[in-house]
């Protein structure tokens, strides 16, 4: 599966191209499944998207959002924008390598004259368009594609004001059979991006570790808490928490003000030794054991 970044000026084709490019993956011999991502999606009117660069911003990361989310090898995922700047195409590809699927850039390489006549046609029937400001600046700014970038390639340019925009035009023909092609030992031009530790998500085993550890020394406050409030000011020695686990030696009654503070500290202790290659808590008991002997360290007699 894949992720498609459709790239070109303000009004160049790009909402053809994608919506082309889709059906002819869904009529090819895979028929995968296909999603378009795009400004509509989010209901987002395209001028006020693009009035200043704290609301370009904001669609950025709307878009970016969507596309972690998305990204995945079950689907192809296509990204509808200007996807103007080259900074921005690299944050992708990054997204697209942390999941591990293909990649490639469709540019609609069109003329700015013909662009701003588009502009212009869409404008009268009174279609979505750009006001005049917002065209000139984002032409200004458009960072045109280059193949020898690692996230612009592979890159197939459309040609709309010569070929038009359907699906046997050269390059929709060849960003179709690119990203259809079946992988194997023996393929060779087509390129499954592969994770690195950089871009790999935390592992299941490691968010529920945490999860126990959290869980774990609650419980173990609650007990603390629990046989303070029983013992009314007396000793402490020999809180237990069930059968198999230590007990809690406590030299006097201790704050849940500190009990919070010694439970930050555990947890933070704890995450820095796995970072460091040990194993964290394999289980809540385990987790339990150790917060105790923590404690006792730290309290005990």
């Amino acid at each position: 599966m894949a992720l498609v970044v459709i790239c070109g000026q303000p009004c160049s084709g790009k909402s053809t191209a994608a919506t082309c490019l889709a059906e002819a993956l869904r009529d090819s011999e895979s028929n995968p499944t296909v999603r378009i991502i795009d400004e509509t999606l989010f209901h987002l009117d395209r001028n006020q998207s693009y009035a200043n660069m704290p609301a370009e911003k904001n669609l950025r990361g709307v878009l970016r959002s969507e596309v972690d989310r998305s990204t995945s090898k079950d689907s192809i995922v296509i990204v509808d924008s200007l996807n103007s700047i080259k900074g921005y195409r690299y944050e992708l590809w990054c997204l697209a390598r942390a999941a591990g699927v293909r990649y490639c850039v469709v540019y609609c390489d069109v003329e700015e004259s013909d662009c701003r006549k588009w502009n212009e046609e869409r404008r009268n029937k009174d279609e979505p368009s750009y006001d005049e400001n917002i065209f000139e600046d984002l032409v200004r700014r458009f960072e045109k594609p280059d193949s020898r970038n690692r996230w612009d390639s592979p890159l197939f340019e459309l040609h709309p004001s010569r070929d038009g925009i359907d699906k046997t035009a050269p390059a929709m023909l060849d960003a179709v059979s690119y990203l259809t092609k079946k992988v194997d030992s023996r393929t060779k031009d087509v390129k499954v991006l592969q994770p690195t530790i950089a871009t790999q998500s935390a592992r299941p085993s490691q968010a529920n570790s945490l999860y126990e550890l959290d869980r774990a020394t609650q419980e173990v406050m609650t007990a603390i808490v629990a046989a303070q409030s029983q013992a009314l000011g007396g000793p402490l020695n020999g809180i237990s928490l069930g059968p198999g686990q230590p007990v809690i030696n406590v030299r006097s009654s201790v704050g849940l003000p500190e009990l919070r503070r010694l439970r930050r500290t555990f947890i933070k202790l704890t995450g820095q030794t796995s970072l460091s290659g040990n194993p964290p808590p394999a289980d809540a008991e385990s987790a339990k054991r150790m917060f105790v002997d923590y404690l006792n360290r730290e309290l005990g007699v």
